[in-house]
């Protein structure tokens, strides 16, 4: 899927006392309030008000049906990575550290 949309990807870091799963919460809550109907289903993708990702959350991995840490299609999206570098200086360390695993 080609969007022929103006859209706009950004990467923030922010510093939260939430869990994984209470941001992820957090986040589908913002979705939905911004007009959001539904997640993308089995690579079926659709123009959407807002999509909000978690990427990374410090070291860890989770890997469950509702959050997959690191995002597991992050380093295959460059709408992702060129914004993800930009605001984290060691992310060339940490894709190589990543991709050795």
């Amino acid at each position: 899927y080609v969007s022929t949309s103006n859209y706009l990807n950004a990467c923030v870091c922010v510093l939260t006392p939430l869990s994984p799963f209470c941001l992820l919460m957090v986040t589908r809550q913002i979705e939905l309030e911004m007009g959001r109907t539904k997640k993308t289903i089995d690579g079926n993708y659709a123009d959407r008000p807002i999509d909000i990702d978690i990427l990374l959350y410090d070291d860890q991995t989770i890997s469950h049906p509702c959050l997959h840490i690191p995002h597991p299609l992050m380093f295959q999206r460059e709408f992702v990575t060129k914004p993800l570098a930009e605001i984290l200086p060691s992310y060339e360390d940490y894709v190589t550290l990543l991709q050795q695993q």
